[in-house]
């Protein structure tokens, strides 16, 4: 993978709802398993793009969650690759329970992908964000979790879900994303990216946040702090090799996500760090539920901007004892 330069001026790229819509596109030409399932939001999700294009193989359920999941886990069992797409909200929001007993349960070969996921949906308020979804997957035992930082990412991480086989989780967003990668070539499930180096403090984010974390490290950089930068994109299985090997070398951590502190990425690192290389953590997280407003009035009322990782950087340093 190639780290993008235009971080530094937080160019805006595709959101990565975008990306998946034209994954499946690809895949839907590489295999004709594919298929794809929409709850009434086929537009908004993108899904709409591959049934234009394979309507033999879209399947519009209409706002109808739990048997969005039903139906999937069914073409699942008479062998397609079942991709099937809402809001987070609303999916695995209203559906939990199917996703628990015909997906997780069963190890159905389907790939759940909801868009408009975390914070920054737009001026719909708290009613429309998912804040708590990851927690919710990462209950799910046999989930694969992922949450991509941009459109490449997001490409590749669908590509990756179609060829493995049982249950995926991909959290998407709304908002054009800022590109972190110009390519990615060897994306891999359960493996993190080192997208900066750095020796004093590690940051670990993924989504969003992998741009502010990119950003933060450029601030601390000035003051002399080396910080290193891993886009944890797959939350589940997470990357236990790259969390002690930072905590060992760097000796203090960030973690920094567009979700709730409780059952997210942070959450994941701790129990790692706790069990293998204790080290002192700090958590960028949202800590309530949000308002309405558009995405960086947002990200800085809920403290998740770039000064904000780069303050728990400093207070992680603090801790470590090391400045």
């Amino acid at each position: 993978m190639i780290v993008s330069e235009r971080i530094r001026r937080l160019v805006p790229g595709a959101a990565t709802r975008e990306a998946y819509g034209n994954a499946l596109i690809a895949l839907g030409a590489e295999d004709p398993r594919i298929v794809v399932l929409d709850a009434d939001l086929s537009v908004s999700t993108m899904t709409a793009r591959f049934g234009g294009r394979y309507p033999d193989r879209f399947f519009n359920v209409g706002v109808c969650e739990q048997n969005l999941i039903g139906i999937a886990a069914g073409l699942a069992a008479c062998g397609k690759i079942a991709f099937a797409s809402s809001f987070a909200v609303f999916a695995p929001g209203r559906c939990f329970d199917q996703l628990r007993v015909v997906v997780a349960q069963p190890k159905a070969n389907v790939k759940l992908v909801a868009s408009h996921a975390g914070l920054i949906t737009g001026a719909d308020g708290k009613s429309a964000q998912a804040l708590e979804d990851v927690a919710l997957m990462r209950a799910l035992h046999g989930f694969v979790v992922m949450v991509p930082a941009d459109e490449t990412c997001a490409f590749w991480a669908t590509h990756a879900a179609a060829r493995h086989v049982g249950p995926v989780y991909i959290r998407l967003g709304r908002a054009k994303a800022v590109r972190v990668y110009d390519s990615f070539d060897t994306f891999e499930i359960g493996r993190a990216v080192e997208v900066v180096e750095g020796q004093d403090v590690t940051i670990i984010a993924n989504g969003v946040m992998v741009a502010a974390a990119i950003e933060a490290a450029e601030m601390l950089d000035v003051e002399g702090v080396r910080a290193r930068v891993l886009d944890m994109h797959t939350v589940v299985p997470l990357d236990r090799d790259a969390v002690v090997r930072a905590t060992t070398e760097t000796g203090a951590l960030v973690v920094a996500e567009e979700h709730f502190l409780a059952g997210g990425t942070g959450e994941a690192v701790a129990r790692t760090v706790a069990e293998a290389a204790p080290a002192p953590i700090e958590f960028v997280a949202a800590r309530d539920y949000g308002i309405s407003g558009e995405a960086d009035e947002l990200l800085a009322q809920y403290h998740l901007t770039a000064a904000d990782v780069a303050a728990a950087a400093r207070r992680a340093l603090d801790r470590k004892g090391r400045r």
